[in-house]
């Protein structure tokens, strides 16, 4: 019978140096996140705000438009109206009787009637036109001063990943191929105490006989246990993996 295959138990103190070169790997992956910046998120964030200005600016002139359309058809009906009065005076000229004399009398008053209220309502149009022209105005400098700064900062960020997209890749690599040699329950928790922090700091030196990311003492007794690398010790108060300087000098 075939003996079954036995794999060899990973000392502690090279999963510690393997926690560790994944850390410094990814620490470095966040600087370049850092010198990025907010950059990606602004230009989007410009890019649909200019976009909502160019909305508000298509419709504001299809507001501007049918009013300007409504302006034409007062226009038209004053123009119409001053006809027919033109009209039915003439006609009053040749009247025979009081009542065709009333009854054009009442034409011409409800003619006049018409052009005051066109005008009224061309007053208030030829208004609402030019505000919505000044608005307009306003929206187009804003949009122009919009698209001057997303072009300015588009440029910008150009520049920054043409000059990190090379790195970032390599370092997302080595990553992943760093993660392949970390057990899943460790690599779990790495993962969950790095998004805890903003600074993305899982495991960490001890520094000064203190915690390198929450730089809290941390007892002798303590460090002594941790350069042996006996057992995965964490930090009492923030939770991060701590690891003695000498940790490079570990053979994995």
């Amino acid at each position: 019978m075939a003996k079954a295959k036995v794999t060899a138990e990973i000392p502690i103190g090279v999963k510690l140096k393997h926690l560790y070169d994944l850390q410094c790997i990814d620490s470095e992956i966040d600087q370049i996140h850092i010198l990025k910046g907010e950059l990606p998120m602004v230009v989007s964030d410009l890019e649909d705000e200019i976009g909502g200005l160019r909305t508000r600016m298509s419709k504001l002139d299809n507001s501007k438009q049918e009013l300007e359309k409504e302006q034409s058809n007062h226009k038209s009906n004053v123009k119409m109206a001053e006809d027919a009065i033109k009209k039915y005076e003439k006609q009053l000229e040749g009247v025979k009787n009081n009542r065709e004399y009333e009854a054009l009398g009442k034409e011409i008053n409800l003619q006049r009637l018409e052009i005051q209220l066109s005008e009224k309502k061309l007053k208030e149009i030829v208004d609402q036109v030019k505000a919505k022209k000044l608005t307009l105005e306003t929206i187009e400098e804003k949009v122009l001063a919009k698209e001057a700064e997303l072009s300015e900062k588009k440029e910008e960020l150009s520049k920054i990943l043409e000059k990190t997209e090379k790195e970032e890749q390599t370092l997302l690599n080595k990553s992943d191929k760093h993660r392949k040699k970390i057990e899943t329950r460790l690599l779990h928790a790495y993962d969950t105490i790095r998004r805890r922090y903003r600074n993305g700091l899982a495991v960490v030196m001890i520094k000064r006989n203190a915690c390198g990311g929450c730089f809290n003492q941390v007892p002798p007794q303590l460090q002594l246990e941790i350069g042996l690398r006996k057992k995965i010790v964490a930090c009492e108060h923030c939770g991060r993996v701590l690891v003695d300087d000498n940790i490079q000098e570990v053979e994995s």
